[in-house]
């Protein structure tokens, strides 16, 4: 049988109210012997305080939402990257007492539905178009603290955490350019209306103005976040004889496609095709040859992401809207100089 509050207080002689107080800390209230004289019934009755009702004492749900897109058919969009990200908010948000709640969204109403129905104290909104985050109003957000993790919008309402995504783009096409590529791809997703992938192509663009390696829109290409999708690129690529020595992916699944879909096509990395990621997962350090990429510091991400949603929660000042971390670029064996 459950051992209850009124259990505690019977046994030790006072009131419901005092043992309350001390097993939710308020000090104060309650002399140091009475207080040691709960406690230690508490441990020997095995006593679990009620996670709801220290909500409910509290005004506060103790539950941070994560919300992700998810697919047509309902499957969560997981890559590497969001699988990391995933685990550290979690660890990040238990230190602080706590729980992270995943739900995939798959239409923008959802978002809304979410922040009204859960009792969510914050949510973390990861991987969503910037004009999602745009048409989020103070009626659907209510009092419930958002961070925009990888979003470029400057929706009042939201904070933002994300890495320095054009400087990643531009260190990872300096690299190829200084091994002597010329002949550079550009491989992510259409970034009309995503401002992580666009930063990423402007920098791309800058490295080869520093260059003055002329653009050519041929080597742009559109690829979707997925293994399958640059597979089906790096077979392209082969076919399509464009000339290209070297690939810039916007993400490490992409990139490690790409490489299958060219080895494939018997086209050797680096020997005849450079290729550099973005993320550094811990899948770039597994294939072979080992992925060269851009490295996001996911730990400081999520840590930075926790620290705003309870400096906002605390009423804290939160002077920064947006946050951006630094990025490094990783040398492995996936890029070398062209060959003749």
């Amino acid at each position: 049988m459950r051992v209850t509050l009124k259990d505690i207080a019977e046994e030790a002689g006072v009131s419901l109210m005092t043992v309350s107080n001390v097993v939710n800390g308020k000090k104060a209230r309650v002399s140091e012997a009475t207080r040691e004289r709960i406690l230690r019934i508490v441990r020997q009755r095995g006593y679990v305080p009620s996670a709801s009702a220290r909500s409910l004492a509290a005004r506060s749900s103790r539950l941070i939402g994560l919300l992700v897109p998810a697919e047509g058919d309902g499957n969560l969009t997981i890559s590497p990257h969001t699988v990391e990200v995933v685990g550290t908010l979690e660890r990040e948000l238990r230190r602080h007492d706590y729980h992270l709640m995943l739900r995939g969204i798959a239409e923008t109403a959802e978002i809304n539905e979410a922040l009204r129905s859960w009792n969510l104290d914050g949510a973390v909104l990861l991987g969503f178009q910037d004009k999602v985050i745009d048409r989020l109003t103070s009626r659907t957000v209510g009092n419930v603290a958002i961070v925009a993790m990888d979003s470029y919008s400057e929706n009042p309402l939201t904070l933002g955490v994300r890495s320095d995504d054009y400087t990643g783009a531009l260190l990872a096409t300096r690299h190829l350019v200084a091994l002597g590529h010329r002949r550079i791809a550009f491989a992510g997703p259409a970034f009309a209306a995503t401002g992580v992938v666009r930063q990423r192509f402007e920098g791309y663009r800058e490295a080869l103005r520093e260059a003055a390696i002329p653009w050519d829109e041929t080597l742009q290409n559109t690829v979707e976040t997925t293994h399958g999708s640059g597979r089906e690129f790096g077979r392209r690529l082969a076919a399509e004889h464009s000339g290209a020595t070297a690939i810039v992916a916007t993400a490490d699944i992409l990139a490690i496609g790409a490489m299958e879909g060219l080895t494939e096509s018997g086209l050797a990395v680096p020997g005849d095709v450079s290729v550099v990621g973005f993320d550094d997962t811990e899948i770039a350090r597994y294939v072979t040859p080992k992925l060269t990429t851009v490295a996001q510091d996911l730990p400081a991400k999520a840590s930075v992401t926790v620290r705003l949603l309870l400096d906002h929660l605390l009423r804290a000042e939160t002077p920064e809207k947006a946050t951006t971390l630094d990025v490094t670029l990783i040398e492995r064996s996936t890029t070398a100089p062209p060959t003749a």
